[in-house]
């Protein structure tokens, strides 16, 4: 994990130097002292190149004076959004190769020169567990990043809420990245269990619970592996424990609460998946991975709202027991479910949890993550998560926390229960089946299936299966998992706070 400190925005004596430069200003303050002490060299260099501070661009100068290195990089517009994160995240990429550095940010606000520090951290994030050799250019060095600014200890005080997000971030990364022999069901069940050492009150729900429960769509999905499924309760009481002269909650008031499928591995089932790709699916749990690490975000921040995460986890598998496709199965709700596709197995775990939650917490919102359908993939690529709501203000809401982090939604239809895309989920023989009638809107119709189990809660399904895995670099963002979903919830339950 790269170290973040901040300190006085003084020129260091050596090292690797980071300037940031935002478009339209000129040399003053250190980076005009720092140019002095190079004789002009650093003003050179940047006529030479043209550099006009424009957001992407970087110059390097290697040798200069006594540094090591300094990389120039271009701010753009200071005041854009993220322009400092994305600053950051740069620079840990750029520096993956130096051991330490120092960011001169005498020209940033506080909050800037936190943002900076967070976006250098989540894009220096790496996950080398299994690996038992580097080679030298693909060992992890960057370790320390030394934040030079005008007040480092507001800049401080703004970085460590940011940094109990970042552990979120990383807590989800991790989860998502692992092999499916590792985290099962189980494994990830124990994994969640660590939140307690935060705050978080978590309660663990074995198959005979969940027997009991009557939780029959989900155990449908489990009955397949002998990887027995779980369901995982976390609690963080962060607005009622501030009430009634710091007594301590014991039950959320009005909470928003977080649902995530947890497939730790989708085989499709009886309805097998084509061999080519399904290594991918070990991170059919990313939703769930994402509520854990929201709640791991808000408790690490000590957020003053009351939330209640919820994940289903599962494994998704083909054998002499496993569900089959036609098979009518009794859902928590007591709604009767045709399973015709047996890969349509996320949307049965959901229904279960969905319904629980409801019944045991009333949510004042309640908001579920799944990478759901290739369809969503289809229509909206890996720009945009989609976003169903049956609540406009919820839309609206979850919407500005996500471009606020650059975590985007994109809204798509939902229709009114007996309306045309609701009609596509009528079963001859049961009260609803699990897919609608073709390939034609699966995202929608996945939706809509996930909308019968929510009953009149204002409740919004995110379908993030274009987002929570990368195949490139993004700003602050390597290559693999994304941990999409935590910046978002965290953003979102920031509105409700005090």
């Amino acid at each position: 994990m790269l170290e973040i400190s901040f300190a006085k925005a003084t020129l260091p004596k050596e090292g690797v130097l980071v300037l940031p430069w935002a478009e339209g200003t000129a040399l003053a303050g250190q980076a005009a002292a720092l140019d002095k002490s190079l004789k002009g060299g650093l003003a050179r260099a940047l006529e030479a190149a043209a550099f006009k501070g424009k957001a992407g661009q970087s110059l390097t100068l290697y040798a200069a004076g006594p540094y090591k290195r300094i990389l120039v990089l271009g701010l753009g517009k200071a005041e854009a959004p993220r322009a400092a994160e994305t600053l950051g995240g740069r620079l840990a990429a750029a520096l993956a190769s130096e051991a330490e550095a120092s960011l001169l940010a005498e020209d940033l606000t506080p909050a800037q020169a936190a943002a900076a520090g967070l976006g250098a951290r989540l894009r220096a994030y790496r996950f080398d567990v299994y690996r038992t050799t580097l080679k030298p250019d693909e060992a992890p060095k960057l370790a320390q990043l030394k934040i030079l600014c005008a007040d480092p200890h507001a800049a401080e005080a703004d970085f460590t809420p940011l940094a109990a997000v970042a552990h979120g971030v990383e807590f989800t990364r991790d989860l998502v990245t692992e092999p499916a022999n590792i985290l099962y069901p189980a494994e990830f069940a124990k994994r969640a269990e660590g939140l307690k050492k935060l705050g978080v009150k978590v309660e663990l729900f074995d198959e005979d619970d969940l027997k009991k429960l009557g939780f029959g769509a989900l155990l449908a999905v489990a009955q397949g592996s002998a990887r027995a499924p779980r369901m995982v309760v976390m609690q963080w009481l962060g607005a009622s424990s501030h009430e009634g002269e710091g007594k301590k909650a014991k039950k959320p008031k009005d909470p928003l609460v977080f649902v995530g499928k947890g497939v730790t591995f989708d085989s499709g089932g009886i309805s097998l998946k084509p061999a080519g790709g399904m290594e991918d699916m070990k991170w059919d749990m990313a939703g769930a991975g994402a509520v854990a690490g929201a709640m791991a975000a808000l408790a690490g921040r000590r957020a003053k709202v009351d939330a209640v995460g919820l994940i289903g986890l599962v494994e998704n598998m083909p054998s002499g027991t496993a569900t089959r496709p036609g098979d009518v199965v009794k859902s928590h709700s007591g709604q009767s479910i045709e399973i015709l596709n047996t890969d349509a197995e996320g949307r049965l775990v959901l229904a279960d949890v969905l319904h629980y939650a409801v019944q045991r917490f009333s949510p004042k919102y309640m908001v579920d993550l799944a990478t759901l359908t290739g369809a969503i993939i289809i229509g909206l690529g890996h720009e945009y998560a989609g976003l169903f709501a049956n609540d406009d203000e919820l839309a609206a809401q979850l919407t500005t926390a996500g471009a606020l982090v650059g975590e985007k939604l994109w809204r798509m239809p939902l229709a009114a229960p007996g309306e045309a895309y609701d009609k596509e989920l009528n079963s001859p023989i049961a009260d609803v089946k699990n897919i609608g009638g073709g390939r034609a809107a699966g995202s929608i119709t996945a939706a809509q299936f996930l909308q019968r189990f929510v009953d009149k809660t204002p409740w919004a399904h995110l379908d993030i299966a274009g987002m929570a895995w990368a195949t490139k670099e993004a700003p602050v963002t390597p290559k693999g998992a994304t941990g999409f979903g935590v910046r978002l919830l965290d953003a979102f339950a920031r509105g409700f706070e005090d």
